[in-house]
C-alpha cells in the first residue's frame, strides 16, 4: 500500500484543524497526545543547532526509569548490562552474542578504529564523513585512505573499493553520511559490501538510520546475521534524545565482538542504561522525534528555497547547505545573532550543516538567515 502522506493530505484537503484519522487514530488525539513532548525556545537563549541533537529529550518515561535506578548506583553497572544487551539483540533478531554496549556510538567507533587499524593497518573511508574511527586510528599508526565524495555528495564506492590493498584492515561507511545527509541506494551498497567484505572488515555507521523515509531501506544488519565481515554501529543519542548520558552499540559476529570488546575503555553508568532500556520501550516520543525532524527540515529547505541557496535534500536530522560564502565568516555571523551552527567541512569551505532542533529554534534561524542574507 503506498505510504500515507498526512501533511500532503492536510494540504490537499485544507483540513489542518479537522479530524481524520491515521493508523486508527486521529491526528487531532495524536496531536494531543504530544502535547507533553513539545518545549519552547525562550529568547535570548542560544540556539544550538551544530551538534544534531534532538532537543525534545529524554521524555518523561525516561526519565522516570533514570530515577529509579538511582538506588543501583551504588553498584558496578556491568550486572545491570544483561537487559538492555538483550532488549537489543531482540530488536536487531540476533543473539546476544552478537551485541557490544559502547559509552555512545563514538566509543565504538573508535574501538573499531584502534582494534583494526593499529600498527599501519590502513583504513578507507569517505571525504568529508564522520571522523571519530579514522583520527582514533591514525593516533595508533594507522594510515587512512580518505576519497573524495563524487559530484552528488554520495561515497564513490568504486574509488573507495580501488584503495583496497594487502594492508587494508576496514572499510568505513557512514549512512546516511555526516555531513551530507546522503543514503546510498540500497542495491549499490548491498552489492559494495558483498564485494568487499571478502577482503576486508565493513564498518557501517547507522547513527542516522532511524530518520530513513525510503520505505524496506535495509540496514546493513542483515549481512552480519550471514556472518559476513561486517560491523554495525547504533546510537541512543539520535532520535532518542540521549546524547548526553552516552549509550550505543555495535552489532557483529560473536567472534569480532570478543575482539573489539578488549579494547574497551569505559562501563555505561547504571542511570543511562536505564534510559536506553525505557526508550526501547517507548513508541510515541520516537514517532514524535520523527515527526518534528520532517516539520524542522522542511521549514529549512523552504528558507532555503526563497533565498536560492542550494542543499542537499536529507536523510538525517541536519541539512547541508551552500552559504556562498566562507564557512568561517557565516557561522561567526551566526553565532553573533545567537545561533550555533555547524563547523567546517573541507573541502566544502562555504558550506553549512544545520541540525534539526525545536520548531521554535529552528525558526530563530530562519530569521536569521535571512537578515544575514538580505
Amino acid at each position: 500500500m503506498e505510504q500515507f502522506d498526512r501533511r500532503k493530505w492536510l494540504k490537499t484537503a485544507g483540513l489542518a484543524g479537522a479530524m481524520t484519522f491515521f493508523g486508527g487514530v486521529s491526528l487531532e488525539a495524536k496531536s494531543r497526545s504530544w502535547d507533553k513532548y513539545e518545549k519552547e525556545w525562550l529568547p535570548g537563549e542560544l540556539v544550538r543547532l551544530s551538534s544534531n541533537e534532538n532537543p525534545y529529550g529524554p521524555s518523561q518515561r525516561v526519565r522516570e526509569a533514570m530515577i529509579r535506578s538511582f538506588d543501583q548506583v551504588c553498584r558496578y553497572p556491568r550486572m545491570y548490562y544483561d537487559e538492555l544487551t538483550a532488549k537489543i539483540a531482540q530488536r536487531e533478531g540476533v543473539s546476544k552474542d552478537h551485541i557490544l554496549l559502547t559509552s555512545g556510538s563514538t566509543e565504538g567507533l573508535k574501538v573499531a578504529g584502534l582494534t583494526y587499524g593499529a600498527g599501519n593497518g590502513e583504513i578507507i573511508a569517505a571525504d568529508p564523513t564522520f571522523q571519530s574511527l579514522m583520527s582514533y586510528a591514525a593516533q595508533f599508526g594507522s594510515f587512512i585512505h580518505r576519497v573524495p565524495l563524487d559530484q552528488n555528495l554520495q561515497h564513490d564506492l568504486d574509488a573507495m573499493a580501488g584503495r583496497i590493498n594487502s594492508n587494508t584492515r576496514l572499510m568505513f561507511i557512514c549512512n546516511p553520511n555526516n555531513p551530507t545527509g546522503t543514503l546510498l541506494p540500497a542495491a549499490d551498497l548491498q552489492r559494495f559490501i558483498e564485494e568487499v567484505s571478502d577482503k576486508t572488515m565493513v564498518f557501517s555507521d547507522e547513527a542516522y538510520y532511524d530518520y530513513i523515509e525510503e520505505p524496506g531501506y535495509p540496514s546493513m544488519v542483515s549481512f552480519v546475521k550471514e556472518g559476513a565481515n561486517v560491523i554495525v554501529s547504533r546510537t541512543f543519542s539520535k532520535v532518542y534524545g540521549l546524547a548526553g548520558i552516552r549509550v550505543g552499540y555495535l552489532i557483529a559476529r560473536p567472534d569480532v565482538i570478543r575482539r573489539l570488546s578488549a579494547n574497551l575503555v569505559s562501563y555505561i553508568n547504571v542511570s543511562a542504561l536505564a534510559a536506553a532500556s525505557a526508550a526501547l520501550d517507548e513508541t510515541e516520543f520516537y514517532q514524535f522525534s520523527l515527526e518534528k525532524n520532517r516539520v524542522c527540515k522542511q521549514k529549512i529547505y523552504q528558507a532555503l528555497d526563497q533565498l536560492g541557496l542550494k542543499y542537499q535534500p536529507s536523510h538525517a536530522n541536519f541539512v547541508f547547505f551552500d552559504t556562498g560564502r566562507s564557512i568561517q565568516s557565516f557561522t561567526a555571523a551566526m553565532e553573533k545573532a545567537g545561533v550555533e551552527v555547524g563547523r567546517a567541512f573541507p573541502p566544502f569551505n562555504t558550506w553549512c550543516r544545520i541540525s534539526t532542533g525545536l520548531e521554535s529554534e529552528v525558526d530563530a534561524f530562519v530569521v536569521a538567515l535571512k537578515q544575514m542574507m538580505g
